[in-house]
């Protein structure tokens, strides 16, 4: 990928009604490295439904999605598959395994997508267990988890194994105030490194404290998506 070519771009893309439930109008977006956009997006399952066609995940019927100059369209399973073990996801339903200890859940994506010695792996999620309020990595299964603590387990495993680019669905009502500081400085360290950052919220608190680092910031609603100014 080119050094200033965009990170995600949305170009003309319409999704599919029958697949998503999305508006079949043309969204555009577009997500250099470094950048942080910022969606507002009182709908939980609107903002989920967006971030899965960011990733591909949703056929379009005109248009197209690129991510690091490659368009989801045109990938097979092992290239699609390989291209998003480079995003870090925060989903607001989890998606967690309770068959396995929450530390498992939080590595088994990234062990599917590095060939780092599983003895950093382990010790970086540790790392980050600690940046975000955990004394040690959670074994319990994730369904034994408090909301606050899956939140915090959530964080850990979105910024695992330095990805590209960040989609982060609002979790700002279960997230333990203490860890809110150390959420925008993982975020803002990952954004010096290059990483993109697509960033749904659901109201100004979420992201006030932050504003002055936002680069993009727009609006998801039943229409389409549409520009905002930053203040």
């Amino acid at each position: 990928m080119a050094a200033n070519a965009p990170l995600l771009e949305l170009r003309d893309a319409v999704p599919s009604f029958e697949e998503s439930g999305l508006m079949p109008a043309p969204y555009n977006l577009r997500i250099m490295p470094g950048e942080c956009a910022v969606i507002d997006c009182r709908d939980f399952e609107r903002a989920a439904m967006f971030a899965d066609m960011c990733t591909g995940m949703i056929p379009l019927t005109q248009g197209s999605i690129k991510f690091m100059g490659l368009d989801w369209s045109t990938l097979y399973d092992r290239q699609l598959n390989a291209l998003r073990g480079r995003i870090g996801r925060i989903s607001r339903h989890g998606s967690w395994l309770s068959l396995f200890g929450t530390h498992l859940n939080i590595m088994l994506p990234h062990l599917y997508h590095t060939t780092d010695p599983f003895d950093h792996v382990v010790q970086r999620a540790t790392e980050l267990g600690h940046t975000f309020g955990f004394p040690g990595l959670p074994i319990t299964a994730p369904d034994r988890l408090s909301g606050a603590d899956l939140a915090r387990a959530a964080c850990v495993r979105a910024f695992m194994g330095r990805p590209d680019l960040l989609i982060l669905e609002d979790i700002s009502d279960m997230l333990p105030e203490e860890t809110v500081l150390p959420f925008f400085e993982t975020m803002t360290a990952a954004r010096d490194r290059g990483c993109g950052v697509l960033w749904f919220v659901r109201s100004t608190a979420a992201w006030h404290e932050y504003r002055k680092a936002v680069n993009i910031h727009m609006r998801l609603l039943d229409e389409g998506l549409f520009s905002l100014r930053v203040v």
